[in-house]
């Protein structure tokens, strides 16, 4: 039976102690975490023991951190980095993929063939898939230059976040839908963040002045997961990704940036169950 799985970031609560956390999740009526291990110091092991006490699935995310200079030094800090979130598991618990963002803007063709091969041999070895995150500042950041990589590799499998697409291209891609549609055709999981031409987050989805936004993200999603039930996969996942400041505008409210970021994530969770589950 087809599923819509639903991740909840640690991303931006990482101050929260794990057991709270991720009581909150599962009460809240995710399917899971999405988690970035090296943000913060904890026991793994510990976190895993409590994902199977919760019954919690989890994703994992990563981009390299430490400083490098030039492609060699950073294809060797993506495989070490790789390799060791790809022992994050036990008997019990494993994650369901793990989401790359990987490379940057400014690398080369080959430079972007070297990052996606050795991600193919990290899945390979580890038997966990590796989807290629599209984001700002990495090799996928924008439709124009992933369309034509997808079309020449039609292993690849993506995070798909259009925010970030959105923001860079200033236009709701009008004008590039084979790349668009390319994306979909290697879509997996989605960041379910809603962003606007000039900027990768809205103040807030609900909010009458995103409606445009929000259904330019919409149309997308919607063809992801009808394709996911047309080629008979078991499930599509989302992680609502709405982040905290920077990505979160606080201006001048008197609010609790963590309970604000909850709250929009949460919106975004009910609003697509409701969307997805209704039909």
């Amino acid at each position: 039976m087809f599923k819509i799985k639903f991740f909840c970031p640690r991303w931006g609560s990482e101050s929260i102690p794990w057991d709270e956390f991720l009581c909150s999740v599962k009460e809240a009526g995710y399917d899971g975490i999405e988690w970035f291990p090296f943000a913060e110091k904890c026991n793994y092991q510990e976190v895993l023991d409590l994902l199977y006490y919760y019954n919690l699935d989890f994703c994992m995310v990563m981009a390299v951190m430490q400083p490098y200079n030039g492609y060699q030094n950073y294809i060797a800090a993506l495989e070490n980095d790789l390799n060791e979130l790809m022992k994050i598991k036990d008997e019990k618990k494993a994650p369901l993929f793990l989401s790359a963002q990987t490379g940057r803007e400014f690398f080369t063709d080959d430079e972007i063939k070297g990052c996606l091969q050795l991600c193919d041999e990290i899945q390979e070895k580890y038997s966990i898939p590796i989807y290629q995150e599209t984001h700002r500042n990495k090799w996928s950041y924008a439709a124009h230059i992933v369309g034509p990589v997808l079309e020449k590799n039609k292993s690849v499998q993506l995070t798909f976040d259009v925010s970030h697409w959105f923001c860079v291209s200033e236009s709701y891609l009008e004008d590039q839908q084979k790349a668009v549609n390319e994306a979909i055709n290697h879509t997996r999981h989605i960041h379910a963040r809603v962003g606007h031409l000039e900027g990768p987050q809205v103040w807030d989805p609900a909010n009458a002045e995103y409606a445009e936004a929000l259904q330019q993200h919409l149309v997308i999603w919607d063809k992801c997961v009808a394709l996911a039930k047309q080629k008979n996969r078991n499930y599509i996942s989302f992680t609502p990704e709405f982040g905290p400041p920077p990505y979160m505008i606080k201006g001048n409210r008197e609010i609790s940036c963590l309970k604000e970021q909850w709250r929009l994530n949460l919106w975004m969770k009910d609003f697509l169950q409701h969307r997805y589950q209704s039909e």
